[in-house]
């Protein structure tokens, strides 16, 4: 879904893209933005997946006017949470400039949705604050599994993300965390990104037990569908190779195809450090040697000597260094 006005899902895609889910055996659908919930019909639109008997997951500011709050009591607050789920990405307001009204929507929606919830952070600076969020789950009864990324270059926009040279403090920065991840009983599993060789035996160690079987290290395509029915491999690749639903008969095509883009990427660097072309773990697929947007960033500031459809790609897009 999409909040811009001229560029929002409709019914008619929207029931498409269910009967393409459905034909390809997936049961679950995650709602993303933009923001989801700002969608006129939202709740429509959920309550039309869950009769399809679809899983559906809804990734979230939780910024809301309070009519769409209490549209959401009224007719999800019923819903059992392993039917319907929200992940709300937090901010420490102390480290954000958003003001104060965001963060009471956001404890509001929290209040109303809190057991259906699981907290979602995103660390874009290494000097990031983590207190806030313990706080936040115990006060509503969130979900006790936090949703971790990392941010990454997004090809053709100026963001703020991760550099290579910095992922190794931020995993400092979040094992110093270990203490309160293990008092309030939360624990998390990095999303795409986190380089394996970046984590001492130790902090591995203490990911593994509290993250369980689920934990690794690897990149690979997450679709995501546009409301104009284009797809892509996640958005960090969002202006790479970008095609329409339409082209496909099945989500097992997608996956193959975006899958390939990922192994031309890699045919040119296996990760985003040297010492990934030697590495055991890369060798054997336990690690994926960092993300893919990772590479294409580290590749726009070299010579043109990569395949030729990796070239035409780059030549399409403005990386920041």
């Amino acid at each position: 879904m999409n909040s811009s006005p001229d560029q929002i899902l409709s019914w008619e895609n929207l029931i498409y893209l269910a009967d393409f889910m459905a034909a390809s055996g997936e049961r679950a659908i995650s709602l993303l933005g933009g923001e989801p919930t700002l969608h006129p019909l939202f709740v429509d639109f959920v309550l039309y997946l869950l009769q399809r008997e679809f899983r559906v997951n809804v990734f979230t500011n939780g910024i809301m006017s309070s009519h769409r709050l209490l549209e959401l009591k009224e007719h999800l607050g019923a819903v059992p949470n392993e039917r319907l789920s929200f992940v709300c990405n937090l901010n420490n307001p102390e480290q954000t400039d958003a003001p104060a009204w965001q963060q009471k929507s956001v404890e509001e929606f929290l209040g109303a949705m809190g057991p259906w919830t699981q907290p979602g952070f995103n660390i874009y600076r290494v000097d990031f604050d983590l207190e806030f969020l313990f706080d936040l789950v115990n006060r509503y009864g969130m979900k006790r599994r936090l949703r971790l990324g990392l941010a990454h270059p997004v090809p053709g926009a100026e963001t703020a993300y991760i550099k290579p040279s910095e992922i190794g403090l931020a995993i400092e920065r979040l094992y110093s965390y270990r203490q309160l991840f293990e008092g309030f009983q939360l624990d998390f599993v990095p999303d795409c990104g986190f380089p394996l060789c970046k984590f001492s035996n130790e902090q591995l160690g203490w990911l593994y037990r509290i993250g369980g079987v689920e934990m690794r290290f690897k990149c690979s395509p997450a679709i995501d569908i546009t409301p104009d029915m284009n797809v892509y491999a996640c958005f960090p690749l969002s202006n790479i190779n970008r095609r329409s639903i339409f082209e496909f008969d099945n989500m097992r095509q997608v996956v193959d195809i975006f899958a390939e883009t990922h192994r031309k990427i890699r045919a040119e660097a296996k990760g985003i450090y040297p010492e990934c072309d030697d590495c055991a773990q890369m060798n054997n697929g336990t690690c994926s040697g960092g993300g893919a947007c990772q590479l294409l960033n580290i590749f726009k500031n070299e010579a043109s000597v990569r395949l030729p459809e990796i070239e035409s790609e780059l030549k399409n897009t403005c990386l920041p260094v």
